[in-house]
Parts: C-alpha cells; sequence; structure tokens
C-alpha cells in the first residue's frame, strides 16, 4: 500500500526547455552512414564523484544523467549519444567503482567492470585537484587486462587548486607508465571537451550510425523521469537519506495539455521515510516541486506529479527486489 501522505499538484504554466527526442518512437529511421563516418562506444570510468555524470551531460548537449555531490550517483549504466557529421559517439556513463558494501553496491560495480571490457574506447576520468589516490591506482590496475585504447580524462581544470603540476605530474606519470593519452578538461564549464571529443574521434574505427541522430540517449523517459526525482532527494536530503533510495514510475499518463505521473520512492527505514515526508509533508512537498519542474523539461509540457513513500526493509541486499527495481547484473 502506498503512503498516505503524497505531494500532488499540477504545472503552474512554465514555458518548459526543449529536449531531444529520447528512444520512444519505433518509426524513427537510422541513415546509411558515408564511407568515411565513424563511430563506436565510450566507457567513462573511475571513482565515485570526480564527475563523470556532469561530463556525460556536457558531451550530449543536454541533461541525461543526474548529478550531485554525493558520491555514487550513477546506478543504471547510462548511454549517451552524440552525433556529428563526421561520427556518431555512445558514451557509457558507469557507477563508479568503489569498495562494495552491499548486494546493490556489488551489483553496480559488476556492471562497471563489464562495461571495461565491451567498449571501442575507455575514458578515465580522475579529479584534478587532488593527487593520484589508492583509488585511481586500483582502476589503473584493472584496466591492465584490457587491450582497448584508453584516453586519461583529468577533469575540474576550472578550479584553482595548490600544488598544481604536482597534481598533473602524478596522473602524467601514470599515463606515460600505460601508455595512455592525456585530455584535460571542465565537465562542468565546458573547456577543453572539443579536443577530448575529437581524440575520441581519431580513436574509433569507421562504422554506421547505431541510433538515429535526434537522439541523445538509449533509455527510456520513465527511466530518466526516476532518475530525475532521485536527483531531487540526493540534492535535499544531503547524506541523511540518499544511497537507500529507489524510484519506481507506477504509471504515466499523457493528455493533449498534461502528463500525470505516479511514482513511489522507496527506502529502507521508517526513520528514512519520516525524513523523506517531512513536517506536514514539507519536504516531500519539496522535492516534488523540484522533480517537476525538471520532467517539465523532459516531456516539453506541463506535469501532474503524485509522489508516496514506502518501507522497503534491505532491498539493497535483496537480489529479488534488486531486480524488480531495475538493477541487474548487465549481461
Amino acid at each position: 500500500m502506498h503512503s498516505d501522505l503524497s505531494d500532488s499538484f499540477l504545472a503552474n504554466g512554465a514555458n518548459p526547455a526543449s529536449f531531444s527526442s529520447l528512444l520512444t518512437d519505433d518509426d524513427v529511421l537510422i541513415p546509411v552512414a558515408p564511407p568515411d563516418f565513424k563511430s563506436g562506444f565510450v566507457g567513462i570510468i573511475g571513482r565515485p564523484n570526480v564527475g563523470k555524470s556532469t561530463l556525460m551531460n556536457q558531451l550530449v548537449g543536454q541533461k541525461i544523467a543526474i548529478t550531485s555531490p554525493v558520491a555514487q550517483t550513477t546506478r543504471n549504466r547510462l548511454q549517451g549519444i552524440l552525433t556529428r557529421p563526421e561520427g556518431q559517439l555512445i558514451f557509457v556513463d558507469t557507477p563508479g567503482i568503489h569498495k562494495p558494501h552491499h548486494q546493490l553496491g556489488r551489483v553496480l560495480v559488476q556492471n562497471a567492470r563489464i562495461a571495461i571490457q565491451s567498449v571501442d574506447v575507455l575514458l578515465f576520468v580522475v579529479d584534478g585537484t587532488t593527487i593520484v589516490g589508492g583509488g585511481d591506482r586500483f582502476i589503473a590496475e584493472l584496466l591492465t587486462t584490457t587491450q582497448t585504447p584508453i584516453i586519461l580524462g583529468i577533469n575540474k581544470s576550472d578550479q584553482a587548486v595548490a600544488d598544481t603540476a604536482a597534481i598533473d605530474q602524478s596522473y602524467r606519470t601514470m599515463a606515460q607508465e600505460r601508455g595512455w593519452a592525456i585530455a584535460k578538461f571542465s565537465a562542468l564549464t565546458g573547456e577543453g571537451v572539443d579536443p577530448l571529443l575529437q581524440s575520441l574521434l581519431a580513436r574509433l574505427e569507421t562504422g554506421p550510425y547505431y541510433y538515429p541522430p535526434s537522439l541523445v540517449t538509449d533509455q527510456p523517459e520513465r527511466f530518466i523521469m526516476g532518475e530525475l526525482i532521485r536527483e531531487q532527494i540526493l540534492l535535499l536530503t544531503h547524506d541523511e537519506v540518499p544511497h537507500s533510495v529507489a524510484i519506481a514510475i507506477d504509471r504515466v499518463d499523457e493528455d493533449v495539455d498534461i502528463t500525470r505521473i505516479l511514482a513511489t520512492i522507496h527506502v529502507e527505514r521508517s526513520s528514512q521515510k519520516g525524513i523523506l515526508i517531512g513536517k506536514q509533508g514539507s519536504m516531500l512537498k519539496a522535492i516534488g516541486t523540484a522533480a517537476r519542474e525538471q520532467i517539465q523539461k523532459l516531456v516539453m509540457g506541463k506535469v501532474y506529479l503524485e509522489l508516496f513513500v514506502k518501507v522497503q526493509e534491505k532491498w539493497r541486499q535483496s537480489r529479488t527486489q534488486l531486480a524488480e527495481l531495475g538493477y541487474r547484473v548487465e549481461e
């Protein structure tokens, strides 16, 4: 049963920003690629919270991956699609590679490892404001088993820090020892991203269009809707709830004038449910209001969003419940 406390409201008629089409139209045509057209899959890997999802959004030019200051924001293997006249790049944004502490963590790390072996180029993103750490070296060791071309992406070039030269040298040494190329950029501002794209394209072989040029992601709208709701929970509750939250989109009804969405927020403990609802429903309303504004940009129209909170104890430890909530080990 759903909680009897919910957040229900209509959109206020704000003018939404445009959002390129998602994979929802079966009759979108895939064109024939010219002879010199390049295409392929680019795996974005790295420690949690180094800016992989921010980079994904910057690369495709639109928001498809959620971001927050909380580590391990990304859970599913999300594919972003960038089509240029000279080629099509499919970016695979993976969960941050870390030491797992529960079944969900093990699934996420396993999916990231599978991605390492199943792409054409790997972009290993590191935090350019800190010197090489144990987590970076752990990932570098994992990469010794692959023959895939690797670019070491040094992110956060827009941030001024002390000992920049020492930090840069620590990463350059790691890259030179392994024969990796290096790209320095800011996922937040876009500085250095175009040279990065050219470097990635140079390492792809000629190939076909894998997706219609208008698409920016292969994920269905329901998935993006759930992620936009989860993003607001991460931003508004900080460290109180985040990793115990999963979103289920129970129903989407699309009318000419409005899209009605019913969603359930799953948590593991009653105390977390209390935090999410807040005093007299204040937190749930804040989450819903912020999420609705983002979803309006996705669907390009008015949204009625109704949220419920449900306690599902130890769902992160249960293979069955993980599968029901959409977390499966990739094939």
